[in-house]
C-alpha cells in the first residue's frame, strides 16, 4: 500500500535535532550494531534530551528515578540512565535508539558506513556554534530524495520518484501559474491544501496534475459559505485519499486522513526554516519566498525534482555527506550580482521609508565570487536591521499596540503559539517606550518574520536601553515543565547578558501565560535570596495578563499624548524587585504584583 513522505515524528521540533546529534557524537565511529543502539537512547536519558520533563515517560519509573531525572541541577550517571531505560520495559530496546538516530541520517547529518556512525560534514556544521540552521536545513533537503539507497522505505521506484521540497516549490510555482491564467491571484498554496496534496505528492510526474487537482477544488468551494466548504473539502479528501490507498479498508483510509494535517504541519515548519517558502494571507497561505526569486527560479529550471540514481547505497552516502554537493545554479558571478540587485532595491525602499541616508555601495562587480557570497550575506543582515527599525516605527501608534494586546489575550488560538508570543513581546518592547534597540534572537525568513523560536543557548529578546539593559525571556510552558526549561537556563542567560554588558545594569522580563511555583521559588532565591554563582539579579516574572496591562496602561498614556520613559519602566521593576524581599513565600510575590503595577500605574498619571 502507497503511503506519504514524512519528515520526522519522532522530532516535531527542529531545534532538538542538534542535542540529538550533540549526544550522537558520543558514539561516533563506533560500529551501529545492537547494544551501540540501545546505549545510544541511554546516553540521550542521561543527558536529558529524551525524557526530561515529559510526564508520559515517567510512566513505569520509580519515584526516585522521577526525582532524579526533574532535578537538572545533579548529573544522571549511564549506570541510572540505563536503569531509567530498562525500567521502561520496551519490547524491542535497540529500536528505540535506531529511531532516534533516523532523523539525523533522513536529514543526511549522520552517515552509517561499513556498519559505523559517522557525522557528515553536514552534520559536523550543524555542530559549529556559529552554524546557520536555515541554510544547513536547505541544504539537506535539496537532497532527500524517496526512494534512496540508505533507506528501506519508498523502495518501488514506480510509486515513488521525488525530491519532496523540490517537489513542493514546482507545485507551488505550478499552482501560481495556473491561478495567474485564470485571472486569479497568485497566492501560493492552503495550508489545508498542503496538508492533503504535499505529503502524499511522491512522484514529481504529478506536479502538474496535482496542480490541476488543487485549482479544481477551488472552483468547487468558491461562492461557498464555510459549513459548505468544510464539507465539500471533507468529502473530496476522503475520496482523494481512498484513491491515494487504492483501497476501501475504512480504518486505513481514516487513519491517513487523521495524519496527514500533523505531516503537512510539520512540513511546513521544515521547509519554512530554509527561507525558501514563507506564510502569507494572515497565516493561512504557504507561498514561494519573493525575495528568493533569483534561486528559486534557477534551482526549478535545473532541477524537476526527479530523484537521482546512484550505482550503490556508498555513492549515495557519499553525495550527502559533501557539503559541496550539489553545486547550486546560482552559484556564479552573474547569479550573485543579480541577487545584489534585487537586494538594493529592496532596501533602497526599506531607507526611504526610514529617511535614513543610503548606504555606501561598493563596486561589488568587480568582486571575485567568494567576495560577493560574503556581500550578499551583509546585505541580508542590513536588511533585517532596517526591518526591525520599521517594526519599531510601526509599533508607535495606538492601533499597533492594540493589534499586540488582542493577539497576547488571544495567544492561544494563534498557530506555533511558542514563536508568536515571542514575535508579539518583541513587537511589544518596541511600543513600551525609548529603546535604543530590541533585538530578538529568534531566526527569521527574508519577510523578517521569526521561523522559529530563538536558540536554547541564547536570550529570547536582547533589550537596549540609554541608562539600562534586560534580556526577556518568554514560555507558553505553565506546569512544572517551565521550571525544568526555563529556571537555570534564564538566570544562565542574565549571567551571561550581565557579564556581556558590564556597564550598566541589566534586568530580565520573565513573561509566561502562568507563572509556576517552581519557577517563581527559583526566581525569587535569586533576586532576594542566594543569588545565582554568588551574585544576586534581578529577574521580574510577569504573567501575560500581567504584560498585557502594561500595555494597556501604555494606550492610556498616549491617548493623552504622554510619552512612557524607560527610567518609568524600570521604576517598576525595581518596586516589583523590592517588595520581593518582604516575602518568604513566592507566591505570595506573584500574587502582590498587580498591586504594584495598579500602584504604579497611579503614580505615573499623576505625574
Amino acid at each position: 500500500m502507497k503511503k506519504p513522505w514524512s519528515i520526522t515524528t519522532t522530532l516535531r521540533s527542529p531545534e532538538r535535532l542538534r542535542n540529538f546529534l550533540i549526544v550522537l557524537k558520543q558514539i561516533e565511529e563506533c560500529n551501529w550494531n545492537l547494544d551501540n543502539q540501545r546505549k545510544y537512547q541511554i546516553l540521550l536519558i542521561k543527558e536529558r534530551v529524551y525524557g526530561y520533563g515529559k510526564t508520559q515517560f515517567y510512566n513505569g519509573l520509580s519515584q526516585k528515578q522521577i526525582n532524579l531525572i526533574d532535578n537538572p541541577s545533579k548529573n544522571i550517571s549511564f549506570k541510572q540512565a540505563e536503569a531509567i531505560f530498562n525500567a521502561k520495559n520496551y519490547e524491542d530496546p535497540p529500536m528505540r535508539g535506531r529511531q532516534s538516530i533516523n532523523p539525523l541520517k533522513k536529514l543526511g547529518f549522520v552517515s552509517i558506513k561499513d556498519e559505523k556512525i559517522f557525522i557528515t560534514d553536514l552534520g559536523k556544521l550543524f555542530l559549529k556554534d556559529d552554524f546557520d540552521f536555515g541554510d544547513i536545513v536547505f541544504r539537506s533537503f535539496l537532497k532527500w530524495q524517496i526512494p534512496n539507497p540508505d533507506s528501506r522505505d519508498y523502495t518501488n521506484k514506480d510509486d515513488y520518484n521525488i525530491k519532496p521540497f523540490i517537489g513542493v516549490l514546482h507545485l507551488i510555482q505550478k499552482v501560481n501559474e495556473k491561478a495567474l491564467k485564470n485571472k486569479e491571484k497568485a497566492k501560493g498554496i492552503s495550508k489545508q491544501e498542503f496538508s492533503l496534496f504535499c505529503p502524499t505528492l511522491v512522484d514529481y510526474e504529478q506536479i502538474n496534475s496535482y496542480a490541476d487537482k488543487i485549482i479544481s477544488l477551488r472552483k468547487k468551494l468558491k461562492g461557498k459559505n464555510k459549513q459548505e466548504q468544510k464539507e465539500l473539502f471533507d468529502k473530496y479528501k476522503a475520496s482523494f485519499v481512498k484513491d491515494f490507498l487504492n483501497t476501501d479498508d475504512s480504518n486505513e483510509i481514516n487513519r491517513l486522513i487523521n495524519n496527514l494535517k500533523d505531516y503537512g504541519d510539520n512540513a511546513i515548519r521544515y521547509f519554512r526554516l530554509t527561507r525558501y517558502i514563507y506564510i502569507r494571507g494572515g497565516g493561512f497561505y504557504v507561498d514561494l519566498e519573493p525575495r528568493r526569486s533569483v534561486e528559486i527560479n534557477n534551482l526549478l529550471l535545473h532541477d524537476n525534482a526527479q530523484s537521482a540514481d546512484f550505482e550503490s547505497k556508498q555513492d549515495y552516502l557519499d553525495f550527502i555527506s559533501d557539503i559541496r554537493q550539489p553545486k547550486l545554479p546560482w552559484e556564479t558571478k552573474e547569479k550573485y550580482i543579480e541577487i545584489i540587485e534585487q537586494l538594493l532595491i529592496e532596501i533602497k525602499e526599506y531607507e526611504n521609508t526610514l529617511e535614513k541616508k543610503a548606504q555606501q555601495i561598493p563596486k561589488y562587480e568587480t568582486f571575485d565570487e567568494e567576495k560577493l557570497q560574503k556581500y550578499i550575506k551583509q546585505l541580508r543582515e542590513y536588511r533585517r536591521t532596517l526591518q526591525e527599525k520599521i517594526d519599531q516605527q510601526n509599533s508607535q501608534s495606538i492601533e499597533q499596540i492594540n493589534i499586540y494586546i488582542e493577539k497576547l489575550k488571544n495567544i492561544y488560538d494563534l498557530e506555533n503559539r511558542p514563536i508568536m508570543l515571542e514575535k508579539f513581546s518583541t513587537l511589544a518592547l518596541n511600543a513600551l517606550n525609548d529603546a535604543l534597540k530590541i533585538k530578538p534572537n529568534y531566526p527569521v525568513g527574508d519577510d523578517n518574520e521569526p521561523t522559529f523560536t530563538a536558540p536554547a543557548n541564547t536570550p529570547d529578546i536582547e533589550c537596549f536601553y540609554k541608562k539600562y539593559n534586560a534580556i526577556c525571556e518568554v514560555t507558553m510552558l505553565t506546569s512544572r515543565d517551565q521550571f525544568y526549561n526555563e529556571g537555570q537556563p534564564v538566570m544562565r542567560h542574565l549571567r551571561d547578558f550581565e557579564d556581556k554588558y558590564p556597564e550598566k545594569k541589566a534586568y530580565c522580563l520573565f513573561i509566561a501565560p502562568r507563572l509556576h511555583i517552581d519557577t517563581v521559588e527559583t526566581f525569587l532565591n535569586s533576586t532576594s535570596g542566594r543569588g545565582y554563582r554568588g551574585k544576586k539579579q534581578k529577574i521580574v516574572p510577569l504573567s501575560i495578563n500581567n504584560f498585557i496591562e502594561l500595555l494597556e496602561i501604555l494606550v492610556s498614556l498616549k491617548q493623552k499624548e504622554r510619552f512612557l520613559k524607560h527610567e518609568e519602566l524600570f521604576s517598576l521593576y525595581d518596586e516589583i524587585l523590592e517588595a520581593s524581599k518582604s516575602y518568604n513565600d513566592s507566591m505570595k510575590w506573584v500574587e502582590n504584583i498587580p498591586r504594584t503595577i495598579n500602584s504604579w500605574k497611579e503614580n505615573i498619571f499623576n505625574l
